[in-house]
């Protein structure tokens, strides 16, 4: 199963959304186009805040909200900006559901006063899901995306970083329990195992949280992550099968990369990636929960955070939508 016990508030998920409006069927999209959103966004479709990475909170959660999109997930840097409490109050007031908090992890240090700090920094993230998810619509999930982490300074170690993260995730799933809160491995592309995730694979993601009970340690499925792992149909697959499926985060992978390679992400359709597989491996699995949007693109932070929420839900209108149904 998919739904991970605790981490999703009352009700079923299905039957609090409204059904969708006719959506643009898939294809290719014109790059840097104008497209029309005539109809409702798909009632699936969260919006990462790290998409209008720019806009403050109370922007994010109006424009949103106001480009009829139902569920947000945040960032603990613009949340933390207003205080947890006020974040918590803003939520609950724009009506929209919570799917993840952003970001815990960074594990990979040695034993020493950096790691006991960073461990504590997570116990507090494990708190803000929990309030977050309280406050937000019904639907809501409590899951806390954790990023490894990379080598430590002057390390070649991979192998010792991992066994760290693993070490640091088993501290934490006893907090996280009892909050009610799912930690979700995210593994990010391997091009950022030296300086930010050394889970590359979501079989590694799986292999570190088979440890745990499903409830407490999930997994992110990230298209622009792993969407060329030769592995990664049979993974999901397995994710299903062990309930470990958080979140499924979905954008697109474009060549050549940009210079930060960090800024690489590009709207839903615009690149390589077949979203058509991967999101019929997902819902195959049963999962039915909200579908984020999370993109990292300097030009697209440039644009006003109402076009860009417009042309998100556009695009993965024609990208992603139709292989839900």
């Amino acid at each position: 199963m998919t739904s991970l016990g605790s981490s999703t508030r009352s009700g079923d998920q299905k039957a609090s959304r409204p059904e969708a409006g006719s959506l643009p069927e898939a294809g290719s999209l014109p790059e840097g186009g104008s497209l029309s959103l005539s109809k409702r966004p798909d009632p699936r479709l969260s919006i990462n805040q790290a998409t209008i990475k720019h806009a403050d909170l109370e922007t994010a959660l109006r424009v949103t909200a106001d480009a009829g999109i139902q569920a947000i997930g945040l960032w603990r840097e613009p949340v933390n900006e207003v205080g947890l409490d006020v974040a918590a109050r803003m939520l609950a007031d724009s009506g929209l559901r919570f799917t993840t908090h952003c970001r815990g992890g960074f594990f990979t240090l040695p034993a020493g006063p950096e790691r006991v700090a960073a461990l504590d920094d997570n116990r507090r993230a494990i708190e803000e899901t929990a309030t977050l998810a309280a406050a937000g619509a019904d639907g809501s999930t409590a899951v806390l995306v954790l990023v490894a982490g990379g080598l430590p300074a002057g390390s070649r170690d991979l192998i010792g970083a991992r066994d760290r993260v693993r070490d640091a995730i088993g501290e934490l799933a006893v907090d996280a329990k009892a909050a009610g809160v799912t930690l979700a491995i995210e593994p990010l592309h391997p091009m950022y195992a030296s300086d930010r995730a050394v889970v590359s694979t979501l079989g590694q993601a799986l292999d570190i949280a088979a440890d745990f009970d499903a409830d407490v340690v999930g997994a992110a499925v990230d298209t622009f992550h792993i969407w060329w792992d030769p592995q990664v149909l049979e993974q999901i697959a397995r994710a299903g099968r062990e309930g470990r499926i958080a979140t499924y985060q979905v954008c697109d992978w474009k060549t050549p990369l940009a210079a930060d390679v960090l800024l690489s992400r590009h709207y839903t359709g615009d690149g390589v990636i077949d979203f058509g597989s991967l999101t019929r491996a997902v819902i195959e699995t049963g999962y039915d929960r909200d579908i984020e949007v999370e993109i990292f693109n300097a030009d697209i932070w440039a644009d006003a955070p109402e076009n860009v929420v417009r042309r998100t839900a556009e695009t993965f209108g024609a990208a992603v939508s139709p292989h839900l149904r």
